[in-house]
């Protein structure tokens, strides 16, 4: 028997993969209000995320906002051919964001950013139908963003920071839909990385032409993350197999995809804000997850042709009073993931997110921030067809698939201070 294991992945955060193929759009609460909108709005630092060039733009010399957002998702799956079913039992997710901006002088700008853009948390049930695909997985990150800004003028500014990315990966699979050992008990293999990291960027422009009215773009570079000589542990194996399932290690490369977002925003008012983003991940650079074992077990090759998509946003913040703002959005999310390649740790279709907040001035300085996510996705039926995809991709594949239903809410809590 070969062995398969079907993903090795990078520097994410625990959470389910919801947005695009494992991305998290929970990098603020303003934003996630707002519908995820934020490349032209000039009101937090937030934009250290959305558009470092906005830095320059903020009202305050200095501005503080952490967030963290509870996740509660769930899959179900359905094969009505076998009569299989099975159903997600996903841990909370918690992504976090802490930003940082000071004003220099009337040009420069400074900041700081930590947070979570990508992660997927899954757990199936034991030794359900695809076991031999995912049992569960766990990825985990932290992103780290020194910023700073120039501004031109009244009307343009500039900015840029460096990423480092840092985190791990827990991940679990059986070999076979039927290999077990002696006591009866299936043979699997956790694979585990720890301390990867890489380097990237995220680079912004803003444009105030005229007053109500605000134009940006921003650019975060892609993120190629190198799992090296991580460990990979084989349990259960049949003892007339086990010299072939020695304890080793690995060596795995996965993308995080690069992003280009534009967006405008509208001073309608005094008190109402309205904004609008489209944001297009260059998916197509995840085309394959191939693992290299450092022992006599042939390499993992494993296909997963994912296309460039796009998201939709559209957000609307209204100043109800002098101490409470209220926001709403809509935003319009394409899955990246072709047919035949739907594998159970990224079981997804298009799917609509609807949002809510609210901020609430605590005193002069100190706010905060609420925000409500519900995501929609379209109920579908998919399947991988690559299973047992190995040294020699010309043999026969077996496929595995079904109909997927999965929901998502979000709720986020934040504090601001800005002074």
């Amino acid at each position: 028997m070969k062995i398969k294991i079907l993903i090795i992945a990078s520097a994410c955060l625990s959470t389910s993969a919801f947005a695009g193929g494992y991305r998290v759009a929970l990098q603020g609460q303003n934003a996630a209000g707002m519908g995820h909108t934020g490349v032209a709005l000039t009101d937090s630092a937030e934009v250290v995320f959305f558009n470092p060039a906005g830095m320059s733009f903020l009202a305050e010399n200095n501005n503080f906002i952490a967030g963290l957002t509870l996740v509660n998702s769930k899959t179900k799956f359905q094969n009505v051919t076998s009569n299989v079913a099975a159903e997600t039992d996903n841990p909370i997710g918690m992504p976090f964001n802490i930003y940082y901006t000071r004003k220099h002088n009337e040009k420069i700008s400074y900041g700081l950013g930590i947070y979570t853009p990508y992660g997927n948390s899954v757990e199936w049930e034991k030794d359900w139908a695809g076991s031999h695909v995912v049992n569960d997985i766990m990825l985990r990150a932290i992103y780290v963003q020194p910023t700073v800004s120039y501004k031109f003028n009244d009307k343009y500014s500039v900015g840029f920071g460096p990423v480092y990315a840092n985190g791990a990966v827990d991940f679990n699979r059986n070999l076979s839909s039927a290999l077990v050992d002696e006591n009866g008990d299936r043979a699997n293999v956790t694979v585990k990385g720890s301390n990867i990291h890489a380097w990237g960027y995220n680079i912004g422009f803003l444009a105030q032409p005229i007053k109500p009215l605000s134009l940006g773009i921003s650019y975060r570079s892609k993120i190629d993350m190198k799992a090296r000589d991580e460990k990979a542990d084989f349990e259960n194996i049949p003892s007339s197999m086990q010299a072939g399932y020695a304890d080793t290690t690995f060596d795995a490369d996965m993308v995080l995809p690069a992003e280009l977002t534009l967006g405008a925003s509208y001073v309608v008012n005094a008190s109402t804000v309205l904004a609008f983003d489209i944001n297009r991940t260059f998916w197509g650079a995840y085309d394959k997850l191939d693992v290299k074992f450092n022992n006599s077990a042939p390499p993992s090759l494993n296909p997963r042709n994912f296309s460039d998509a796009n998201i939709f946003r559209v957000g609307v913040q209204h100043k109800a009073t002098n101490t409470l703002t209220i926001r709403g959005g809509a935003y319009f999310d394409d899955s990246p993931i072709s047919d035949g390649y739907y594998v159970p740790e990224t079981a997804r279709n298009d799917s609509i997110g609807l949002t809510l907040g609210a901020s609430y001035q605590v005193s002069k300085r100190l706010g905060v921030d609420l925000s409500f996510l519900y995501l929609m996705f379209d109920e579908f039926k998919g399947s991988f067809d690559f299973v047992g995809h190995d040294t020699d991709p010309s043999t026969q594949d077996s496929s595995f698939g079904g109909e997927y239903k999965t929901s998502v809410t979000a709720f986020g809590f934040g504090l601001n201070y800005k002074y």
